[in-house]
């Protein structure tokens, strides 16, 4: 099975993309703004709430969007950065009180590239099922290997540094975190893992949860079938791309 947490950047090199990491200011809001759309079209909008970003080339911060507004609505120019204190330093609008998830999740992982944070009723239903997850399609196979940890510290808002700190550290090395009764916040390499990622979860629970409300699960796909069927780079930006076009139409 092809590593997800490693061997990404070569192939990634060799198709951006949409997903082209961001060289100043206006390439890194435009890439906020379309990876917020891509995540709308994907099926992850809850009113005005969640939020996605890259990190700042120059390394001041984080690129994100503004507060207030949904996936679906953002522009660039709704897009501003933050920096490690949490203070707007480029573009204008509320911060949004989450904040924390971002900087201490670049701040303890310089390997990511993009964090994205959503609130999904099917991720929020299979959490409260206990269950592990099991992979009955191929959105499956990222969360299935490798199961994702659970922060349960809290199902509020991270509105704090302290609380940032322990989502982080219960991320560790893995792609993403369960955050139950409140979504999920998921990482990248880049903008197309963290918002493929987090499409496929929303996938492979809605799946999941058919097949439980039909019965239970009897066959999900099996080790061999996984390891054929994984998630290289390539895939993530060519569902990625996509999700993009189909939210510019």
């Amino acid at each position: 099975m092809n590593d997800q947490r490693g061997g990404y950047a070569a192939e990634t090199a060799q198709r951006a993309g949409y997903a082209t990491p961001p060289t100043d200011d206006a390439s890194a809001a435009l890439l906020v703004s379309r990876a917020s759309k891509a995540l709308a079209f994907g099926g992850l909008s809850d009113l005005v709430w969640g939020h996605v970003s890259v990190r700042d080339p120059q390394d001041r911060g984080f690129w994100i969007k503004a507060s207030g507004l949904g996936f679906g609505e953002v522009g660039p120019e709704q897009v501003h950065l933050i920096d490690w204190s949490g203070e707007v330093i480029v573009g204008a609008g509320p911060r949004h009180i989450e904040w924390f998830i971002h900087a201490c999740v670049y701040e303890a992982r310089p390997d990511i590239g993009s964090v994205a944070h959503a609130h999904s009723d099917a991720v929020n239903a299979w959490c409260a099922t206990g269950r592990p997850m099991q992979a009955l399609s191929h959105a499956g196979i990222e969360f299935s290997a490798r199961q994702l940890p659970r922060f349960t510290e809290t199902a509020s808002l991270i509105r704090t540094r302290e609380l940032g700190l322990q989502l982080a550290a219960t991320l560790a090395d893995g792609i993403g975190v369960l955050i139950p009764q409140h979504g999920f916040v998921m990482t990248g390499e880049d903008v197309a893992a963290s918002v493929m990622r987090s499409v496929l979860l929303e996938r492979a629970t809605s799946v999941l949860l058919q097949a439980l409300a039909a019965g239970g699960v009897e066959h999900a796909m099996s080790a061999a079938d996984m390891a054929v069927h994984s998630w290289p780079p390539s895939q993530m930006h060519a569902g990625y791309d996509y999700l993009v076009r189909q939210s510019e139409v």
